[in-house]
């Protein structure tokens, strides 16, 4: 083990007091930025690149990994509670989160994420820490072949995202593979679909898309809910996830760490598509897959622990092999630039104080995080108390600047509020927004690998069986697509017909009659104790 020396010299730089300093702020602005939509980690870290001229490498770096993986939590809050994505890794959270924060169990959701966040981060340090060169050196094996395979095998999940019908989140995939084609040619750089606006040139954003769908379009059919009859107001629970809950999480966390930790270290996937994929795997996991987007609190332990655990793997190629993961580390290798650090192979012998100590770093970044968000968390649930007269135009205003930060233009603050008038209508009609939003992340992915691929075949689509991770890929697009429905047919086809039931054969003695009506446990009852004519 002879990384083991310099990784416990690396600590020696954690714990000097300026670096400890930048790591607390680092990870407390990482919160504000997540909870703030529309910013992110990558537009903060940009616009801090002068405040860290002046540092030192390893001080500058540390500040700035903070930010990125600390965002991650922070963008859980807003999911949570408002169902207003802060992250786009949050997006899935707000599925299930959003439910039990309607139940009155938002300090439960909002403590397992806590949980799931601290134990995934953690475990994902330890890789890196221990495999960072080996998983490196496999993420180099991915190609556009297989980037396209992941991609479709992604698609192909967006049933999983719903509790609706199947036609229904096929349809809403569509639109959302529609609406990723928006602007020029990814190979070509032709316009398509622009109707000859500048400002479509570009496409649509993500963070739009989300906010819109999510946001504006949840505040609309809230303000419909006030305006037919207020409801009752959501118990706010207890602040802190139950032992049985937690035991309840436990192999989702697990697999969400597993899950994201190697869609960290692939470029173009991170910590968005690990979230996904790690909802996906829960559902499908699940003997009560039906529970899930009803509140569901796998379905905010296994994307939560997956998000973070991604953004710390996302380290891994930057640091090792010099390639940017996503745009958060793109931003992130500039800085390392500035800084005079080359990333790639020799920078772990040239510069090892930076290397261990941004490493590092995160093991004491992730315990303020759990130490920070912990107490806040019956602060942050106290929101669901504030008044819908009140919440909603405070929500929006906080989704207009946010959108208003990422390019600056009322363009797109116009797109938010019309993609907030179709996630209404969505919801009107029982479309779900998340296979849309799935299928708009992956659509772009999808095309440009695939005619990539179709370059490098000679346009032979044959050609993705002779690579065997693509080939592996696409097995378990046949599997997913035709042996899954398959046995699901089956095992309906062998279930024994249930038992007649008083529901289709009354029985004579439970018929209500005028000296024996019905109680609250039957239907048409409207109270506990039977009520006997006077």
């Amino acid at each position: 083990m002879d990384f083991l020396t310099p990784a416990l010299d690396g600590f020696g730089v954690v714990f000097e007091p300026q670096n400890l300093l930048y790591c607390l702020i680092g990870v407390t602005l990482g919160m504000l930025v997540g909870v703030l939509p529309g910013l992110g980690p990558a537009a903060t870290i940009a616009i801090l690149l002068p405040v860290t001229y002046t540092l030192e490498p390893a001080s500058a770096i540390i500040l700035l990994a903070g930010i990125f993986y600390g965002a991650q939590y922070g963008g859980t809050v807003t999911s949570v509670l408002l169902r207003l994505p802060g992250e786009a890794s949050t997006v899935v959270t707000a599925i299930d989160g959003h439910e039990m924060a309607r139940t009155g169990r938002a300090g439960s959701a909002l403590g397992i994420a806590a949980i799931a966040s601290f134990i995934g981060g953690t475990v994902g340090i330890v890789a890196l820490t221990v495999a960072a060169p080996l998983v490196a050196g496999w993420a180099l094996a991915f190609g556009p072949p297989e980037y396209a395979a992941l991609a479709l095998l992604g698609i192909l999940m967006i049933s999983t995202l719903s509790t609706g019908s199947l036609r229904r989140s096929l349809l809403a995939g569509s639109i959302g593979l529609l609406l990723a084609t928006v602007g020029r040619d990814p190979l070509l750089g032709s316009a398509r679909y622009t109707f000859g606006s500048d400002q479509l040139a570009d496409g649509l954003d993500f963070v739009i898309l989300a906010m819109g769908l999510f946001g504006i379009g949840e505040i609309l059919h809230s303000l419909e809910r006030l305006r037919q009859g207020a409801p009752p107001k959501p118990r706010v629970g207890r602040a802190r996830p139950s032992r049985a809950e937690f035991l309840q999480s436990r192999w989702a966390i697990a697999r969400g760490t597993v899950v994201g930790f190697f869609l960290g270290i692939l470029p173009g996937g991170g910590a968005t598509m690990a979230s996904m994929v790690a909802y996906t795997v829960e559902k499908r996991s699940s003997r009560t897959p039906e529970r899930f987007g009803k509140g569901a609190i796998e379905g905010v332990a296994g994307p939560e622990a997956a998000n973070n655990t991604a953004a710390t793997s996302s380290f891994i190629p930057l640091l090792t092999l010099g390639i940017p993961a996503n745009a958060t580390m793109a931003v992130m290798f500039g800085a390392l630039l500035l800084a005079g650090v080359t990333p790639g192979p020799q920078m772990i012998d040239e510069h090892p104080e930076v290397f261990w100590g941004v490493i590092d770093s995160m093991y004491i970044g992730n315990l303020f995080l759990i130490i920070l968000s912990m107490p806040l968390i019956g602060l942050f649930v106290r929101v669901l108390r504030v008044r819908a007269s009140i919440l909603a135009p405070v929500t929006v205003l906080i989704t207009m600047i946010g959108v208003y930060t990422i390019r600056s233009s009322m363009f797109d603050m116009l797109a938010v509020v019309v993609l907030g008038v179709v996630g209404y209508l969505m919801k009107k009609v029982g479309l779900p927004p998340g296979p849309l939003v799935l299928a708009f992340v992956l659509g772009n992915l999808l095309e440009t690998d695939f005619r990539r691929s179709m370059r490098m075949f000679d346009g032979d689509v044959t050609g993705f069986l002779g690579r065997p991770v693509s080939a592996t890929l696409l097995a378990f697009v046949v599997v997913f697509t035709v042996a899954v429905p398959l046995l699901s047919l089956r095992k309906k086809l062998r279930r024994p017909a249930p038992p007649d039931t008083p529901a289709t054969v009354p029985h004579p003695d439970t018929t209500p009659t005028p000296d024996h009506p019905r109680t609250a446990a039957e239907p048409g009852g409207h109270s506990e104790e039977p009520q006997h004519p006077g």
